[in-house]
């Protein structure tokens, strides 16, 4: 199991298809796009902005349902992809011990997000869909100049006598 930060929710183009994107925190730093619904991607969104909706959305109502019962939600764990179809894990805590749900990736993200819980992801899931990122430009650029920098101060004026 690999430690995942959420990167946010986009939409990808030209299909205009809300994805949430998942990174692992270490390693190869791998990536993870799910695919998920409208609702879904509003919900994930309206709790990383801390917005809060004037009656509560369902995602909001099942963390208070949980705190009335006693229990918590200790992790979410994306376990899977078939078909197409991602999978994930509840991992709830309560008084008489741990519970593990079957959920959407997109409501138990919707639910980590709101209750402040970790986010997982199995090795062969990563291993069979994750995609490692392209360094970005502005780290080419330094590597670059670091490089030059080198250059100037190992150059000496009779380098450049014919």
């Amino acid at each position: 199991m690999r430690a995942m930060e959420l990167v946010g929710v986009r939409v990808e183009i030209p299909a205009n298809t809300p994805m949430v994107l998942l990174q692992e925190q270490e390693g190869d730093h791998r990536l993870l796009p799910i695919y998920i619904g409208s609702p879904e991607a509003s919900a994930i969104h309206y709790a990383l902005e801390g917005i809060d909706p004037p009656r509560p959305m369902t995602h909001d109502l099942f963390v208070t349902v949980l705190g009335e019962l006693g229990s918590s939600l200790e992790r979410v764990v994306v376990t899977e992809v078939r078909d197409h179809t991602f999978y994930a894990e509840l991992h709830l805590q309560g008084h008489d011990g741990e519970h593990i749900v079957s959920s959407r990736p997109s409501d138990a993200i919707a639910l980590a997000v709101r209750c402040d819980a970790p986010l997982f992801a199995s090795d062969d899931l990563l291993d069979e869909v994750g995609q490692v990122p392209e360094p970005e430009p502005a780290e080419e650029s330094e590597e670059i100049i670091d490089e030059f920098k080198d250059f100037i101060d190992s150059v000496s004026p009779d380098d450049f006598a014919s």
